[in-house]
């Protein structure tokens, strides 16, 4: 995640179990307050990977893995079975910290913003991406480190990219899809075009698209990244809740 940053269970940003920012235990209420999870039952049910009460996606689509409401030890022991020893397990909206021989690697506060008013129109400089155009999305995202990316993130939802002198400066696509709703996500840009409206104008293009599919836009950023909350909220959207970003490694991987 961008502007994550390290914790250890001794201390830090956050003290050991007191991260807890999503609502109280039990079903979730709302689509949004477990992205994933929903996303996964509904309309991206054809990606999910299941073991006992985790689900996740495939790895090479994006990391995120749902985990129940009030996880116990033998759901960290599945989601280690699904993500093998070594492995990272991206977890958002959780609840518990992970058993002590996880290895915690980044924890980030977050918001989750949701369309209260975009004014969703296409951009005219904007081109479709799909799976062709891979390389050059991922060589982007090496250079922004807008979050996770990976190679089949594409095959999410729609993806529009600007190109300047045929490189690939900008994108923006959709990621998780919980009923009724899609989230915008990948929104990068490169340095050499920033300010300059067109992450702006992707986002609201994106946000074109989900409308017109009859969704509801929502998106997430790191809470520390103030300047892309701001231009969220100037676009029209607004806060609906505070998270947070888990990533931890399973145990049993190499010694470092």
């Amino acid at each position: 995640m961008p502007n994550a940053y390290v914790i250890t269970r001794d201390g830090g940003p956050e003290e050991e179990g007191s991260v807890r920012p999503a609502a109280a235990a039990g079903a979730a209420a709302h689509p949004l307050d477990d992205p994933v999870g929903t996303a996964l039952r509904g309309p991206h049910a054809h990606f999910a990977e299941r073991r006992g009460r985790v689900l996740r996606y495939p790895p090479e689509v994006t990391p995120w893995v749902a985990m129940p409401q009030d996880p116990g030890p033998a759901d960290w022991a599945d989601a280690a079975a699904l993500a093998g020893p070594g492995a990272m397990v991206c977890v958002t909206a959780f609840r518990e910290l992970p058993p002590p021989d996880w290895e915690i690697v980044f924890h980030a506060e977050g918001v989750q913003l949701v369309d209260e008013g975009v004014a969703a129109e296409p951009f005219p400089d904007a081109v479709r991406l799909g799976p062709a155009d891979v390389p050059e999305m991922l060589d982007l995202v090496a250079r922004t480190r807008p979050g996770p990316f990976e190679p089949r993130t594409v095959e999410l939802g729609t993806y529009l990219g600007v190109r300047r002198d045929g490189v690939l400066v900008a994108m923006a696509g959709e990621r998780m899809r919980p009923p009724g709703w899609s989230e915008i996500s990948a929104v990068c840009t490169d340095e050499s075009v920033r300010g300059r409206g067109i992450g702006g104008g992707l986002v609201r293009a994106v946000a074109h698209e989900v409308r017109r599919r009859g969704d509801i836009p929502f998106l997430h950023a790191a809470a520390d990244n103030t300047g892309a909350v701001r231009l969220y909220e100037s676009l029209g959207f607004a806060l609906r809740r505070r998270t947070a970003f888990l990533g931890a490694l399973v145990p049993g991987g190499p010694a470092v």
